[in-house]
């Protein structure tokens, strides 16, 4: 496994690889070790930033938000390397939600169902 597999918390199977509970938690995870390889942050930037979200005091105790938390790193991360603008990763997040709420039930969500892109 990857250093970027070993990341504090990660949820494991027994034979030691992740476990992702949605679709989009291995999307985050995947999307994390691109960035990782790339050279975009190090290991140590990495664990740092993601331990320092998972101790912060809104965290569940039981980890049941740990990709939560994963994706304020990752955001957090892009954000202070100056990779990503914060205000554009605010109109991104606010635009998903949107889709979501204008998605029926049981249908995917896709950023184009949010009401203010079409």
């Amino acid at each position: 496994m990857s250093l970027l597999g070993r990341s504090p918390g990660l949820p494991l199977s027994p034979e030691g690889a992740p476990v992702f509970a949605e679709p989009w938690q291995a999307q985050a995870f995947g999307m994390t070790v691109h960035l990782y390889e790339r050279g975009l942050f190090t290991w140590a930037e990495w664990a740092e930033t993601l331990s320092a979200e998972l101790h912060l005091p809104h965290r569940a105790v039981d980890g049941s938000d740990y990709f939560d938390g994963w994706v304020a790193a990752l955001t957090g991360l892009l954000v202070a390397k100056g990779f990503a603008d914060p205000s554009t990763v605010q109109a991104l997040q606010d635009s998903w939600q949107r889709a979501a709420e204008a998605t029926p039930h049981g249908e995917p969500i896709e950023r184009s169902n949010d009401p203010l892109l079409r």
